[in-house]
């Protein structure tokens, strides 16, 4: 797994205390949240989803230009929920379950809405959970490991779970979605590019520096271009209605007009050099 130094400190940026997780920042105002439990193939506990909240909330209003989600050791992305904890849920009530969905939920939820673009660098399993939090990036780079499953019928549950049955059949369609759901088959890497599951397969010992390589040509682009495109790409996925995504864009251009970056997008041009963007 490669690494790289923590060389870069964010804006508004606390550093979170985290046991399952570790978050660090790269040069270029890059950061990376990686799933540390390499023993247990980084499956997920209930301590996990409340760190997901508390790693997005650390990140939420950070000047970051984009977060890459990694697993640790050469196994696995996310294995999914961890069976050995399982019994912790089977032993809630319906009150507590529901909560407890409610902060499983909202951590990744929390991750999927922060305003810059998530990056997902997959080697290994990515099952049930683990699939979800996939699910949850704008963007899956995967290695020729890589296999995703929504394995959540194989103990008991439905694939309605953290998010994965909307966004599962916005990516593949409904068709496709029914059949990886109701199956739990596993989709490798190369059918996962093919069906729109990620976007494209890296060999393994490039995946971070890849992932690293796309944040960095991201954020050679206008900030404030880049999170209200994401806005406008989530939003417009949870309407139906043509002349509400067209209100959207509009009020998002508009906006941007306002800033400084589209000036100085326009003279860099006609200067002949790279502009020089500030997300002001």
């Amino acid at each position: 797994m490669e690494t790289r130094e923590n060389t870069s400190v964010l804006s508004n940026y606390e550093p979170p205390r985290l046991e399952t997780l570790t978050l660090e920042v790269l040069e270029g105002k890059i950061a990376v949240l990686t799933i540390n439990r390499p023993d247990r193939m980084n499956s997920m506990v209930v301590k996990m989803f409340e760190e997901f909240n508390t790693a997005a909330y650390a990140l939420r209003d950070t000047d970051a230009r984009a977060l890459i989600l990694r697993g640790a050791g050469d196994r696995a992305f996310c294995a999914g929920f961890d069976l050995d904890e399982i019994g912790v849920i089977t032993e809630m009530g319906v009150r507590e379950f529901l909560k407890f969905q409610e902060t499983a939920t909202g951590g990744l939820a929390a991750l999927r809405q922060l305003p810059f673009p998530v990056i997902a660098a997959i080697h290994g399993a990515a099952s049930g959970g683990g699939m979800s939090l996939a699910l949850a990036a704008d963007i899956r780079l995967v290695a020729p490991t890589a296999k995703f499953n929504a394995a959540f019928v194989k103990v008991g549950l439905s694939v309605g779970e953290l998010g994965t049955s909307w966004q599962l059949t916005r990516l593949v369609g409904p068709g496709r979605a029914a059949e990886i759901a109701y199956t739990a088959r596993f989709v490798g890497a190369e059918e996962a590019v093919r069906i729109g599951l990620a976007n494209r397969v890296v060999p393994s010992e490039n995946l971070f520096n890849e992932a690293i390589a796309l944040a960095e040509t991201i954020a050679t682009n206008s900030p404030g271009g880049i999170r209200i495109s994401k806005r406008a790409l989530q939003r417009n996925q949870e309407v139906t209605s043509y002349a509400t995504a067209l209100e959207l864009e509009n009020r998002g251009q508009a906006l941007l007009t306002r800033g400084e970056d589209m000036p100085e997008a326009l003279a860099a041009f006609k200067e002949k050099r790279a502009p020089r963007f500030t997300g002001a």
